[in-house]
């Protein structure tokens, strides 16, 4: 569970002053109380980089990415959402960019006091958020990053090329690797109620860092296929020396606790009471629910609450015939005409389950809604499941990396000949393992007997898209190496395809003008650049994706 931290401040220092990267970067935050970095202990600053990475994560997979991968979409407020409307003030890098801070103070420390568990956990956390960095937006300042303290000549930081990034991210995760690989004995300082994520528990944050370290060779599949081949083949044959989470019971789930609003579950109604707020913006999505009707899929009751009113059309009635009987709500043809001519989209009469289409306008008024306000309860479409209503509870998890990930990668890899077993024994027990952590295991047997039988390649993505529910920045990330699952914008969409990287900010742009600049070169524009004035696009292809022909 989250940690709060009682009777002492963890503050972002070092001689008082905050100076992260970069012009863009470089908030000042004076506290004359603050403590020398020779004082902190690495166990105090670990629960504060694991929250706020499990929150930051979070805030992705369950926000805007969740619309663009199309799990979710909003009937307010949404065009971020529904409509990938972003621009170069959009998203910001800065949070990351503290989080590290912190967590390289946590990484000297640890090196100084030769605390072998909190700079191997350090080093998977470092891993992490520049993965996530570079993985949005490309390049990005790394090897001259977080040496604002030195002086303001380090302000204006280079950007490291995406290739070398992801390069140093392997070193740190093998290194990673090896500081955790004793016997738990030999480890000292530990302090179990710190570490949030695994309670001290060593051998689960190796496999973090080597499972980490095969998401992202699958990352570079498609651009540097020899070493991620070979990275693959490194880790799988030899399981000994690089353990991978491979059963639920070892994901890498933060907790909230829900105890106040900065430590709950971001759609909770506990602390947001208002009738249009975040719980009641969020619909499901119709890609995602059409796809889960169709395999009979038992946790789309776990993610959606059941339609409050279906709909049921009437013949030989009067034309303003509406009338609700039994908790069905029956209308007339001319009433369905009446609607479908305004908005363009057909009624749904599904009885159990009915998401918003893709990049819908006027979502709050979809599917014959009497309330057209925005983001608002909608009688005719499925709300999120009551859970996400809560501040907290078992299954509102900030899911950094899962079992059932790993299974769907190795999968993959079976499926390329990279890793030896059977790509649908590891497809299987992706499910198995998503199943569990969803607590619907009981009908795993049934489900991957019937429409949900490995067929081939494409059901792997299918199945991993489906799994990666409120961690969609995978999916994102999957579907811009892949072009699977073959999602579509909707009528509003900004663009006639889907984004493929955040905008630089314009912090960025404007402090650190002549690093960003050559940055922004070396992005390469798409036919769906558009009205943007430079490469600096949501649709201009970062290395990871040039020479790819993918996804478009």
């Amino acid at each position: 569970m989250m940690y709060q931290i009682k009777n002492k401040i963890v503050v972002l220092f070092l001689g008082g002053i905050l100076l992260v990267a970069c012009h863009g970067l470089e908030d000042l935050n004076e506290n004359p109380n603050a403590a020398g970095q020779e004082k902190i202990d690495p166990n105090l600053l670990m629960p504060t980089v694991i929250k706020g990475t499990g929150k930051t994560f979070v805030g992705l997979g369950f926000g805007d990415l969740a619309g663009v991968v199309q799990h979710t979409q909003k009937d307010g407020w949404s065009s971020g959402h529904n409509s990938y409307d972003w621009s170069n003030d959009s998203h910001s890098w800065k949070g990351y960019y503290a989080l590290l801070k912190n967590n390289q103070t946590m990484i000297e420390k640890s090196e100084t006091d030769a605390l072998d568990f909190q700079l191997g956990v350090g080093l998977v956390l470092k891993s992490y958020l520049f993965g996530l960095i570079t993985d949005l937006w490309g390049d990005a300042p790394y090897s001259e990053a977080l040496k604002g303290d030195l002086g303001f000549e380090y302000f204006d930081s280079p950007f490291d090329e995406q290739s070398s990034i992801y390069q140093n991210i392997f070193s740190d995760l093998n290194r990673a690797n090896t500081l955790l690989s004793k016997d738990e004995g030999a480890y000292f300082g530990i302090e179990d109620k710190q570490d949030i994520l695994y309670n001290g528990e060593v051998s689960k944050w190796r496999k973090f860092a080597n499972s980490l370290a095969l998401r992202y060779y699958m990352r570079l599949s498609e651009k540097e296929p020899t070493l991620a081949q070979q990275g693959i083949a490194n880790i799988v044959s030899n399981p000994s020396k690089y353990p991978l989470i491979l059963d639920a019971e070892d994901d890498a789930n933060m907790a909230y606790i829900g105890n106040t609003s900065d430590d709950s579950w971001p759609t909770n109604t506990k602390f947001d009471e208002s009738s249009q707020g975040a719980y009641f913006r969020i619909k499901m999505a119709k890609t995602l629910v059409d796809a889960l009707q169709e395999l009979d899929d038992p946790r789309l009751g776990v993610w959606a609450n059941k339609v409050a009113e279906p709909i049921v059309l009437e013949s030989d009635v009067p034309d303003d015939y509406d009338e609700v009987i039994d908790g069905e709500r029956h209308v007339s043809q001319a009433i369905v005409d009446a609607y479908e001519s305004s908005y363009g989209f057909p009624v749904d009469y599904d009885k159990e389950y009915i998401g918003l289409p893709t990049g819908l306008t006027l979502g709050a008024a979809y599917n014959l809604s009497e309330d057209v306000n925005q983001g608002t309860f909608n009688k005719h479409a499925s709300q999120l499941n009551d859970i996400y209503k809560e501040a907290s509870g078992p299954l509102l998890q900030a899911r950094l990396i899962s079992a059932a990930e790993v299974n769907f990668v190795l999968a993959e890899a079976a499926e390329k000949g990279w890793a030896s077993g059977s790509a649908e024994q590891y497809y299987n027990e992706g499910i198995l393992q998503s199943f569990k952590a969803w607590g619907v295991v009981d009908d795993y047997g049934d489900y991957i007997s019937g429409a949900a039988a490995y067929s081939g390649y494409d059901d792997i993505l299918e199945q991993k898209w489906i799994a990666s529910w409120s961690a969609a920045s995978e999916a994102w990330f999957d579907y811009r190496r892949t072009g699977l699952p073959d999602l579509q914008p909707g009528k509003s969409a900004k663009r006639r395809a889907l984004p493929l990287r955040f905008y630089y900010h314009i912090d960025e742009l404007d402090n650190n003008t002549e690093n960003a600049e050559q940055a922004v070169n070396r992005l390469e524009p798409t036919e769906f650049l558009g009205d943007d004035s430079s490469n600096n696009s949501a649709w201009s292809k970062m290395w990871l994706l040039q020479g790819t022909n993918k996804p478009y």
